[in-house]
């Protein structure tokens, strides 16, 4: 797990550039620890801003929404699993495409303990779950041309296949990342996804 999710791929190159960057992490953490301790629907924007040091206003020029500060902007998590997929070798199967999307969204994580704590809020928190699947949707019908083209499917069409396989993925993070929470973060949540996929093509 290497980058911080909703931090910029590139290192600062001004003080500009670094102080907004460490403002934005210290806004995360501050954020990550209060949903933590008390819950993330108990938790409110301005208690985020007085306990970080800023004010609302400045938070919400580092972030949009309140399920941004649970980890960075989740609409980025598809860009990156998309842009994964159609930058790979045509040659590359479905499966295997799917696999290094998902890798590359998980290496948005900068730390496994940060990581451990934004499943856990995710799978236990409703509201939160709710938004997840309603992206995860989404998400699916964006992937939908790419792994059609992957398939040989008449890009548009809507194939059955490729939904099936692009469902299936998902639902095998989702097992995935659950079972890797129930285990107290131990293991790789890539691994998990292989048992899982292993498990559900037989």
């Amino acid at each position: 797990m290497k980058q911080e999710a909703g931090t910029a791929t590139d290192a600062p190159t001004t003080l500009w550039d670094r102080s907004r960057r460490l403002a934005a992490q210290e806004i995360l953490d501050t954020a990550l620890r209060l949903f933590t301790e008390q819950g993330y629907d108990e938790t409110t924007i301005a208690q985020i801003a007085r306990e970080a040091g800023v004010s609302q206003r400045t938070l919400f020029r580092y972030f949009g929404t309140k399920e941004d500060l649970l980890g960075g902007d989740q609409d980025r998590f598809g860009q990156v699993l998309a842009d994964t997929i159609s930058e790979l070798p045509a040659d590359v199967g479905v499966w295997e495409a799917l696999r290094s999307g998902i890798a590359a969204v998980l290496a948005l994580h900068d730390s496994r303990e940060q990581a451990l704590e934004r499943f856990r809020l995710l799978h236990n928190t409703p509201s939160l779950r709710a938004g997840w699947l309603e992206k995860r949707l989404r998400f699916q019908e964006d992937l939908l041309p790419l792994v059609e083209a992957r398939m040989d499917a008449a890009v548009g069409s809507a194939d059955a296949r490729a939904r099936a396989v692009i469902a299936t993925a998902f639902a095998c993070l989702d097992a995935a990342s659950m079972t890797w929470v129930d285990n107290g973060g131990k293991g790789d949540i890539i691994d998990l996804y292989d048992a899982c996929l292993a498990a559900v093509r037989g």
